[in-house]
């Protein structure tokens, strides 16, 4: 949407909102083009948004406010997206090495990789997800490594300062979690503050952190920030995440791998 002719203030916050909402991230520059106005203007308007709470500033531009609203229950998101979960646990299954240990996170797409595992060889698998030590207890050849702490009880995982504590000295080969929203500027969001927190001290475990996510996590944001998107090694997801943003992530290093 080019504005070729002089418009009002008040129109053109109203532009930059749709072009931010369209686009999830903008540049001052991209703003200048867009509205013919200064840089100075566009930062001007840029920060009236963000004071009006509708934008969060970032360097050299904007991001959309628009939030993904908090995940239900785990047991509720098992048939969600199953498919797709189940085609990214048989892809992130099989970069896994015989005799690596393994960090796996919770949630639904995390158990999928647990439960292509199985056949993989001698593994350790440090993990603070319940479901992940019920599907793995008896697999004589994994053994597993419960963290302890406080139960989530949606998500059937444990959070808080006795699992942090418990990190403490542990290193994974790779880390393998999932995430409620990856976005090329804003990196890893979660939208539960304790569990943010506990996230944070997992991704410290290991070099290699790989994020396992379905294509309706990506570039989305939600409410707290885990880490910048350069912590990420590799993402598996699957077929239906748009092109740009698999070249967005692959510019910046990562490796994409689709099931």
């Amino acid at each position: 949407m080019k504005f070729k002719d002089a418009i009002s203030s008040a129109e053109r916050l109203d532009g930059i909102l749709h072009l931010i909402d369209n686009s999830k991230h903008v540049t001052v520059d991209l703003i200048c083009q867009e509205f013919k106005v200064s840089a100075a203007t566009a930062r001007r308007d840029l920060e009236l948004l963000s004071k009006q709470g509708s934008i969060k500033r970032v360097h050299g531009g904007a991001v959309s406010m628009h939030k993904i609203p908090p995940e239900s229950p785990v047991f509720q998101r098992m048939t969600i997206q199953q498919e797709y979960k189940q085609r990214i646990g048989v892809m992130a299954a099989s970069i896994i090495q015989p005799g690596e240990t393994l960090f796996l996170g919770s949630g639904t797409t995390v158990l999928e990789v647990a439960k292509n595992i199985k056949n993989i060889g001698e593994l350790t698998v440090i993990t603070n997800s319940l479901l992940v030590i019920n599907e793995l207890v008896n697999c004589k050849d994994i053994s597993v490594v419960d963290l302890g702490g406080v139960v989530r009880h949606s998500e059937f995982s444990m959070i808080g300062s006795l699992t942090e504590a418990a990190l403490s000295g542990l290193y994974a080969d790779k880390v393998i979690i999932g995430i409620h929203g990856i976005d090329l500027e804003q990196g890893l969001s979660n939208h539960y503050l304790p569990e943010t927190m506990t996230d944070r001290k997992i991704l410290q475990m290991g070099k290699k952190i790989i994020i396992v996510a379905d294509h309706t996590k990506c570039g989305l944001i939600s409410t707290s920030q885990v880490a910048p998107i350069s912590t990420v090694s590799t993402l598996v997801t699957d077929n239906e995440v748009p092109p740009e943003f698999v070249r967005g992530l692959e510019e910046k290093g990562i490796i994409v791998l689709q099931a």
